[in-house]
């Protein structure tokens, strides 16, 4: 009885606007919500089943994969006042059936049996279930849940984000509402997934790729001659024009083998969403880009996806952030992308660190603080050649907080210790005229760079490790665009004074230092970049071991899943 009233009401709630009156009343948005909210969002008694704590806890006992969520179990059946979720009276609710469907296993890629699948069918086939079978699938049913939207949501790389060098806190998320909302019958959840955007854009580009990946076979196209102009008619143009159909750069899949205009546009596309020069014709490393396999731009997609999953789900509206991988720094306002310039990253050998913090300090003709490392490894050595070295370089020496005569020093014995080297402002500084700092451990800060020629390659991994701007003073000119003391010509004119000038950022704008080597542009086209620091080698290591994608999904229900409660 109490089950049919559930109904009713259920109905009545969805469907009274429907009955009565002829005229509805004019609601608001917020008035709109709630009422859609009244209904989706809270709590409702589907059935009159219950179970309670020990129950709980004796099924956690038995089924110890679920332990790390036993609180977030503990908290939803609390909610709900330990009525079940999955069944409707004594049968399973076909809400149990929508959430097989939450998840994607293409995802990640991997082939285990499916938990939720084998629970769900073994409720469908005996609708007479006894009460501890009913029960161990309920809490199943739950725990499954819990577990993938962990995986799914939070990350499939459970260990120490730092070992793979990735030092951005990993952002901690609340799978409730989510769980709430798909047992009240909700099944598109896709509005309020706890995921980065970028996530769901590269979820829709995997499934392209599945699909491209199954249409053609993805063997290497010959060479293309050199000398090829408008006009020329070459059999691989034709596998050339097919492959960018297939990959999104040309909308018509013509059997055409001439070079012709919109072949060259498809190529110009291509070429600048892999970062290559946009030549508009199929030279050298836009062959070999196109010659990727399919399965390997599979494989980096789903790497991104991996890291997408442990940053922030809602990023800031205002916020820098510099992509190593693509040698750019992106301004985002209001939480959109302003505009962007390009950057030079730290080396191989001294890569850029991976991490997040907060720009609060901007230096108009710096002075550059020379690192101990590089103080030990490079100036030293330079003196013991030339004792002119830090006079030419416009260096000085600084001991205790005071400058020290360099003929005072005997370089050719000396390890550097209790000293430091400064270079002084001016337009030879290694950090330019202007820097900008954000508090790190890692002795990072974006800055400006008297070697301008540095921004021509496409590949710009050449810093000791902090990011050098190709457009500073438009950096500085944007942080301050709310101070009108700092108006252009002043920032001009402070950049190239003879004394160093701090100037704070109010409020302090978040900055995240990331690595992603595929995404999705302001303009919808799917970018990929090299793994310029191997760290798309090492993630892969770990997320396409047989061990981790096995864990994706607990272990499948054994065939008596009361005798494990």
């Amino acid at each position: 009885m109490r089950s049919s009233i559930s109904a009713c009401w259920l109905i009545t709630a969805l469907f009274a606007a429907s009955c009565g009156n002829k005229e509805k009343p004019v609601r608001t948005v917020a008035q709109e919500a709630e009422r859609i909210n009244a209904v989706f969002e809270t709590p409702k008694p589907y059935t009159v089943l219950k179970l309670d704590s020990m129950d709980l806890a004796r099924f956690l006992a038995g089924h110890p994969q679920f332990q790390a969520d036993s609180t977030a179990m503990l908290d939803f059946y609390l909610s709900r006042n330990y009525q079940y979720a999955w069944f409707s009276g004594d049968t399973l609710a076909p809400t149990a059936e929508a959430m097989l469907s939450l998840l994607d296993p293409s995802d990640t890629n991997a082939t285990r049996p499916d938990a939720w699948r084998v629970l769900v069918d073994q409720a469908k086939a005996d609708p007479t279930l006894g009460d501890s079978t009913r029960l161990a699938v309920e809490l199943g049913l739950t725990g499954q849940f819990f577990l993938m939207a962990a995986k799914e949501y939070g990350g499939h790389v459970q260990g120490d984000l730092r070992e793979l060098g990735w030092y951005i806190p990993r952002m901690k998320k609340n799978y409730t509402m989510l769980l709430d909302s798909l047992v009240a019958g909700r099944t598109d959840l896709t509005s309020i997934e706890p995921v980065h955007p970028q996530y769901r854009l590269l979820k829709a580009w995997l499934q392209r790729y599945y699909h491209a990946e199954a249409q053609s076979p993805w063997s290497a196209i010959g060479p293309i001659p050199a000398k090829l102009a408008m006009g020329d008619s070459l059999d691989e143009l034709r596998i050339v024009r097919h492959r960018l159909y297939l990959l999104g750069d040309l909308t018509d899949d013509v059997p055409d083998s001439h070079m012709d205009s919109a072949l060259y546009k498809a190529l110009v596309n291509f070429q600048e969403r892999h970062g290559l020069k946009p030549a508009g014709f199929p030279d050298p490393p836009t062959m070999a880009a196109l010659n990727v396999p399919i399965a390997q731009r599979i494989r980096t997609i789903l790497l991104n996806m991996e890291r997408l999953r442990w940053v922030n789900p809602d990023p800031p509206k205002n916020y820098l952030m510099v992509n190593i991988p693509e040698f750019r720094l992106h301004v985002y306002e209001d939480g959109h992308e302003a505009w962007s310039m390009k950057v030079v990253t730290g080396a191989v050998a001294t890569r850029t660190v991976i991490f997040s913090g907060e720009l609060s300090n901007i230096v108009f003709a710096p002075y550059w603080n020379v690192p101990k490392s590089i103080l030990r490894n490079e100036i030293i050595p330079a003196m013991r050649r030339n004792t002119n070295y830090l006079a030419r370089q416009q260096m000085e020496v600084v001991r205790a907080g005071q400058v020290v005569p360099p003929g005072s020093i005997d370089w050719a014995t000396t390890t550097g210790a209790g000293y430091s080297v400064r270079q002084r402002p001016g337009s030879h500084n290694s950090l330019g005229l202007v820097k900008f700092l954000f508090p790190n451990s890692y002795d990072i800060y974006l800055h400006d760079t008297p070697s301008k020629g540095r921004f021509l390659p496409e590949q710009r991994a050449f810093s000791h490790g902090c990011i050098r701007l190709a457009e500073p003073k438009r950096l500085a000119e944007y942080l301050l665009r709310n101070d009108s003391a700092w108006t252009p010509a002043n920032i001009g004119k402070a950049m190239h004074a003879d004394k160093e000038q701090f100037v704070k950022v109010r409020p302090p704008v978040p900055v995240v230092i990331g690595y992603f080597t595929a995404w999705e542009d302001r303009l919808g086209r799917l970018n990929f970049r090299d793994d310029v620091y191997g760290h798309d080698a090492r993630l892969a290591t770990d997320l396409f071991a047989p061990e981790t994608m096995d864990a994706v999904q607990a272990e499948p229900a054994p065939a008596n899943v009361a005798n494990t409660l």
